[in-house]
């Protein structure tokens, strides 16, 4: 059978098992090897499966990942977010529409010590979203914050998205996390600005609170400390050269569970729910590792990934239509899966297209990421939003839609932004070489 043939077949036979509830990574796993064996034989495939799952756990690049996991719940469990978010609120709660505002703010400055777009939504579903609806903010305007905060989680480093990206590109993670700096401000901005937008259009979305005096300000700002204190650490560590990812990371978890440990806040019910969640999340993300490899290379020796690139040469196709139809496609998949779904899934096609038109892969793993956090929170399913409504029963999920549709409209504004003008992703990687 040719091997084109044969690789349609297997991505068709892939989606099929994903739909049937096998899980994703188990789903490529087993369709790489059995494709592989029709292709090479299965002496290969067999050596292959257990190969590319023992070099992946022997990965110091992927070690990075439980890490992360381990200190973003760790900070959670220790109230870092609640510190976070009452600095934020203490420093823009006064003004219309500044809870709204101070929970962007601070799902950003959770998003550099947690890593997940969808933890960070889970968070602030928590410690937000209760606070803005008791202050008689409209259900849309405060879910919408939430969920569009959550994929604030993703983009801002350092994030456990990027560091899987870098794995699976062979891409630096420093200039990754480097990189995602101007598009992470610019997302906070453009949030920040769609809460204003919504606010002068519905004034009584968000009514305005009182301004705390200075010195509950500064109280506020002050407890937030150790927030700071963690976020100079690693990111200041990471940046400066002083530290490694791995040893960065390795601190970050060390300081957190400290911080938990010094607030109490760690009990042996705690300790057991932070570690199953940190472990459970990695198991997950390795397992998509080990079948998104496999699947690779499936994929690779069929020569399907080299005939998507020769059709799209030789189509005379402008590569930003090819670039902005790969978005859309991004968009569509982010909708139904969660992020580490998504970029698993579709790498194996997407990067020889991207490296077939030239583009440099630092930026598109910007690109990447940013338009998969887009898809976290677009109908009709979108993870963030699905979250939230299982969290608040009461909150019509239609509510929620309504809500996110100025953050969706600022997303779509600034991924085309970043896309027609690379400049702003690679600037500092060129500066910080």
């Amino acid at each position: 059978m040719d091997p084109l043939v044969i690789a349609m077949i297997g991505c068709a036979a892939m989606m099929g098992l994903i739909f049937m509830h096998v899980p994703i990574g188990i789903s490529m796993a087993l369709v790489g090897v059995v494709g592989f064996a029709q292709v090479v034989g299965w002496g290969p495939a067999i050596s292959l499966l257990a190969s590319e799952p023992a070099s992946a756990m022997g990965s110091l690049d992927l070690a990075v990942i439980p890490l992360f996991m381990l200190m973003g719940s760790l900070a959670a469990a220790s109230g870092l977010a609640s510190d976070v978010y009452d600095m934020a609120s203490a420093l823009f709660g006064h003004r219309r529409g500044g809870l709204a505002t101070t929970t962007v703010v601070a799902s950003a400055g959770f998003g550099a010590i947690c890593g997940s777009g969808v933890a960070t939504t889970a968070t602030f579903g928590r410690v937000a979203m209760p606070e803005m609806l008791a202050r008689g903010y409209h259900p849309a305007l405060a879910s919408g914050a939430v969920a569009a905060g959550g994929t604030l989680g993703i983009i801002v480093p350092p994030s456990a998205m990027m560091i899987l990206y870098s794995v699976l590109t062979e891409q630096s993670v420093l200039q990754l996390f480097t990189a995602a700096i101007i598009p992470a401000l610019l997302a906070v901005l453009f949030y920040a600005a769609a809460v204003q937008v919504t606010v002068m259009r519905n004034p009584d979305s968000a009514p305005r609170s009182d301004k705390l005096p200075l010195k509950l300000r500064l109280a506020a700002i002050g407890r937030a400390w150790g927030v700071i204190l963690l976020a100079v650490v690693v990111l200041g560590g990471i940046y400066s050269g002083i530290f490694t990812v791995n040893e960065a990371a390795a601190i970050g978890v060390v300081i957190t569970f400290l911080f938990a440990l010094l607030r109490r806040r760690l009990d042996r019910a705690t300790f057991l729910r932070v570690m199953a969640e940190a472990s459970g999340s990695t198991a997950m993300i390795y397992i998509m590792v080990f079948g998104a490899t496999i699947f690779s290379y499936f994929i690779s020796v069929t020569g399907g990934a080299s005939y998507i690139v020769g059709v799209i040469s030789q189509a005379s196709v402008d590569p930003l239509m090819v670039i902005f139809g790969i978005l859309v496609l991004y968009i569509i998949l982010g909708a139904f899966f969660d992020e580490v779904a998504a970029m698993v899934i579709t790498l194996p096609f997407v990067i020889p297209v991207i490296q077939g038109l030239g583009y440099d892969l630092v930026w598109w793993g910007i690109i990447n990421v940013v338009v998969i956090g887009i898809g976290l929170i677009t109908p009709p399913i979108g993870i963030n939003v699905m979250l939230l409504k299982v969290m608040y029963r009461d909150v019509r999920i239609t509510t929620i839609y309504r809500g996110i549709v100025p953050f969706l409209v600022a997303d779509l504004v600034r991924l085309i932004i970043l896309v027609l003008f690379p400049a702003l992703t690679l600037w500092l990687p060129s500066i910080i070489g």
